[in-house]
């Protein structure tokens, strides 16, 4: 679920916990409470109890609660059957289950290694040379 190079779950924010401010966080966050302000962490979890009012910054993020703001993530956002979100995502990957109920834009960054030229038009692919 969290990828290559990702560590373990680190931090939680329980159900019934409320945090108001900016959370910066190394490694995981999960967020089963409220977390009224701007969260940046290596990936965030926002369980289906979770909220988050604010901004949120990672390198992934699995949705299945609440987001009112704006998410940035630089390999992929994932919204599950039960997530809530309201405001703009950005992200090279967007996977959208069944269910999940998204207002707002989406922004679909081009990734480093992507087959799709500056100008919208596919790369021809250099063909290979094979010894004989």
């Amino acid at each position: 679920m969290f990828g290559k190079g990702s560590g373990k779950l680190e931090t939680i924010i329980g159900s019934g916990t409320n945090i108001a401010g900016k959370v910066s966080v190394e490694g995981t966050i999960r967020v089963d409470g409220i977390v009224e302000g701007d969260i940046q962490a290596d990936w965030v979890v926002v369980g289906e109890t979770g909220r988050i009012r604010g901004n949120a910054r990672a390198r992934g993020m699995v949705v299945g609660g609440s987001v009112e703001g704006n998410m940035e993530a630089t390999e992929i956002v994932e919204l599950k059957e039960k997530a809530t979100i309201t405001g703009e995502i950005s992200t090279p990957r967007l996977a959208v289950s069944e269910g999940a109920v998204f207002h707002g834009r989406s922004r679909m960054n081009r990734e480093t290694d992507s087959a799709v030229s500056p100008e919208g038009n596919v790369r021809a692919l250099n063909p290979t040379r094979t010894a004989i």
